[in-house]
């Protein structure tokens, strides 16, 4: 996940935050989503978003400026013993031409308000050590670093 916002950048009012609930607004998302996810192809994107949403209630969001998909988050609802019932995000990124300008602050507000709204009573997200720009962000949001992640890759 990578993004930074320019503090008191006013996007809010002037570029709405949507839900990709057709095929076409998931492709038109994909440019944005790829950079963050460039293994994936558009309709391998497609499929597999629509296989994630079927099974896990997976969600994409996106942020349009003058016309173009700025910002894409893909996110769960989920439960757990530990943390109750939570909203994660799987993904968030901002297009490269458009970092700095506050559009992945707008998504990180509106998926905190898409939490609350869930009745949710955190929200997490992983993001690679690598990333300080969206380490800034997430900080500047409240999130706070609670802990490490460890994964094994099985084959």
């Amino acid at each position: 996940m990578d993004d930074a916002s320019i503090p008191g950048a006013d996007v809010e009012s002037a570029v709405p935050v949507q839900v990709a609930d057709t095929e076409t607004a998931l492709r038109a998302c994909f440019a944005v989503f790829s950079e963050l996810r460039p293994h994936l192809t558009q309709d391998g994107f497609v499929e597999q978003a629509k296989r994630q949403a079927e099974r896990h209630g997976y969600t994409v969001a996106y942020a349009k400026a003058a016309g173009e998909v700025v910002a894409v988050a893909g996110f769960r609802v989920a439960e757990s013993m530990s943390w109750g019932r939570y909203l994660y995000v799987d993904d968030l990124v901002t297009a490269s031409a458009a970092r700095r300008r506050g559009y992945g602050g707008l998504l990180m507000d509106w998926l905190l308000a898409e939490a609350k709204r869930r009745h949710c009573a955190q929200l997490h997200l992983d993001s690679g050590s690598q990333r300080h720009a969206a380490h800034r962000l997430y900080l500047n949001k409240g999130l706070v670093i609670g802990g490490f992640h460890f994964a094994a890759v099985l084959e």
